[in-house]
């Protein structure tokens, strides 16, 4: 189905892994998040999560698991430098993206 003006739902279904939109053209981006993530979220805390992925678990809630995206013109209407990232915390691992769209 070509849908010309809508939205697109992108949906993680997964605990440890999240979705976010930012800059896809320069990879130092996404190494800093990366870093700063690391830094708010340490490996080496004594978390009462014990399977290890606690920490996995907590940057998924501060990066999400959904996004919704406009369509216009039959296109996703993400600015000149965005993308769209699966943001993997305890991987490697197969993981779903559902990908859905509403039709306006």
């Amino acid at each position: 189905m070509n849908i010309r003006e809508g939205i697109c739902l992108v949906f993680v279904p997964h605990t440890t892994a999240g979705v976010t939109i930012n800059e896809g053209s320069d990879k130092s981006v996404r190494a800093d998040m990366l870093k700063r993530l690391a830094e708010l979220v340490p490996e080496n805390l004594k978390y009462e999560h014990l399977e290890g992925n606690a920490g996995a678990h907590i940057k998924t809630s501060v990066v999400g698991s959904s996004l919704c995206i406009p369509i216009l013109g039959g296109k996703l209407t993400l600015g000149t430098w965005q993308k769209i990232f699966l943001c993997e915390f305890d991987g490697p691992r197969v993981r779903t993206v559902l990908i859905q769209t509403i039709e306006s």
